[in-house]
């Protein structure tokens, strides 16, 4: 039955080493409890068995963890899991001859400062130059500069 407390102890430490590693890197508090719980499932194995078991608990207890770290740092292990999707959006595509300084608009949402507004029966994405708008107001584009729409109030 014992042996039941050493397994788990040595499984949730492993799981706490993957936590760190996988999960949250660089806080240290989860690989410095997974490596508690390592040694003290080893420890336990040492107290309440004989010496060449715990060396037997302890060599497997290595291998094992360096083989589930290698085999959870692998590419394909997460393939599964991992999102396949690609972000097919685009930057406003702005045509010269469509828009320039001047042109008036509505907004279509809030400008806090970005938002939708909506030139010429087509909808892009602007920006204010500081203020808020509010939807529905009449708007004109100020300047065009890396693909970014800048507007203010009428």
């Amino acid at each position: 039955m014992f042996w039941l407390v050493v397994v788990t102890l040595i499984i949730i430490g492993m799981a706490f080493l993957l936590l760190e590693i996988l999960v949250i890197p660089g806080t240290g508090v989860a690989g410095i409890i997974g490596f508690i719980l390592l040694g003290i499932g080893v420890w336990q194995a040492y107290v309440y068995y004989d010496a060449s078991t715990g060396h037997w608990v302890l060599a497997g207890t290595i291998v094992g963890t360096v083989a589930v770290l290698v085999y959870s740092l692998r590419a394909k292990t997460w393939r599964r899991v991992a999102l396949k999707t690609e972000i097919n959006s685009r930057v406003n595509i702005i045509d010269e001859n469509k828009l320039k300084p001047g042109d008036v608009g509505k907004s279509i949402s809030r400008l806090v400062p970005g938002g939708k507004a909506v030139f010429n029966n087509e909808f892009y994405e602007v920006r204010s130059l500081g203020k808020f708008i509010d939807p529905g107001v009449d708007i004109v584009i100020d300047k065009i500069e890396d693909h970014k729409i800048f507007v203010k109030l009428k």
